[in-house]
């Protein structure tokens, strides 16, 4: 049996170049092909354009003028969600195949992937209508790639000059692996809320007490009950909406510049990895709540006032709750220090990197140390 490579797209019998973004197989995949040489196109990043790999031809990104990034109704969407479930409407995911119109290979898309490249000559493909069907949210909008491999790399080099705690043979060997360039879905979340709340507040004084060589100053507090009502709009809270992946991390990498967003286009995707959500809208917003309350807590201990603060009670209301759907851009690596994994992040619309490291026991003991060293001597001059 032959295991030739398949011939250039363009020299296969009977082939023909067809317009970018046709569908194949029934419908079951999506391709974009070069309308000069008839290889399959990527997005790329420099130009911000689809682009031939093999002879350069540059396609720009096909944008309906009339598409707008439109908020969602929160409480609608769930309602037909719960609706599809009780019908017994199920999610696609699971497996599913898709050949490759170039190769003719199959490829085979687990979960919630609904874009990659085929695994044997490498072009990319993607499951069609994962992202439009009526039994799944659609997505509303998709921010492209704008930082690239190369500088990903830089990024992720600085940063670990940086990290100050790291061993020494870490922060002179540096990382090595694989970028791996995914979209990621998100959830955002606008809510205004009524607030009402009950606490305390503290206001410092100082007293002196004893006599004599035992006289000294003591600080205490006077305290007084506070209370308000007030209302906070929140805009854009924003959810990583995929499993599997460190949460912190990911909030770690805003803001994003959703200035630069786009309506979603399946072009955008082309060359690049791209899960669809599997944290459901509902639990999404479960999620956003926490930070959301998180915010109003510390708006609270502002409006308490005073030199400390008491909180007996919050109860908030949440109107006009709106989402948007989105897919964002992440440079995704794991490399391996004596033999342990680390996992790092960076935004790839601003070169945000964040990620775990290995630690120094060494540098941080003796950092501890020094520190307790200034703290006694502080306290022995103001003695």
């Amino acid at each position: 049996m032959s295991h030739d490579p398949p011939p250039f797209p363009a020299e296969r019998p009977g082939h023909r170049p067809t317009p970018a973004g046709e569908a194949i197989d029934d419908g079951k995949g999506r391709i974009f092909p070069c309308e000069e040489c008839g290889a399959d196109v990527e997005f790329h990043i420099g130009s911000q354009a689809l682009k031939c790999p093999y002879c350069g031809h540059v396609k720009p990104l096909d944008l309906d003028p009339e598409a707008q990034i439109r908020e969602q109704n929160f409480d609608a969407i769930v309602a037909r969600a719960e609706e599809q479930h009780e019908a017994d409407r199920h999610d696609e995911e699971g497996q599913s195949e898709v050949r490759c119109e170039s190769c003719g290979g199959t490829v085979v898309f687990f979960g919630t992937l609904t874009s990659s490249a085929c695994p044997y000559c490498g072009t990319p493909i993607q499951r069609d209508r994962i992202h439009s069907a009526t039994h799944r949210i659609p997505v509303d909008g998709v921010i492209a790639f704008q930082i690239d491999r190369e500088r990903a790399g830089r990024n992720l080099a600085d940063w670990v000059q940086s990290r100050w705690f790291a061993p020494n043979a870490f922060r002179k060997q540096g990382v090595s692996g694989n970028f791996n360039g995914v979209y990621l879905p998100y959830w955002t979340f606008d809510t205004l809320t009524y607030n009402a709340y009950s606490g305390e507040r503290g206001d410092a004084y100082w007293v002196t007490v004893g006599s004599g060589q035992n006289q000294r100053r003591v600080r205490r507090v006077r305290w007084s009950s506070a209370s308000g009502r007030f209302q906070r709009f929140f805009d854009d809270v924003t959810i990583p909406a995929s499993r599997g992946l460190d949460l912190d991390r990911l909030v770690a990498l805003e803001p994003w510049p959703f200035g630069t967003m786009l309506p979603f286009t399946q072009q955008v995707l082309a060359g690049f990895l791209a899960r669809t959500y599997d944290i459901p809208l509902k639990e999404g917003f479960v999620i956003a709540k926490e930070r959301v309350d998180s915010a109003i807590a510390g708006e609270v201990l502002q409006r308490i006032g005073g030199d400390e603060q008491r909180i007996w009670s919050i109860q908030s209301r949440y109107d006009a709750i709106t989402f948007k759907h989105l897919l964002l851009p992440v440079w995704l690596m794991t490399y391996r220090f004596h033999d342990k994994p680390f996992r790092v992040y960076i935004n790839a619309a601003t070169g945000e990197v964040q990620g775990d490291r290995p630690y120094s026991w060494v540098k941080i003991t003796l950092a501890v140390l020094a520190a307790l060293i200034v703290a006694a001597i502080i306290a022995s001059a103001q003695q």
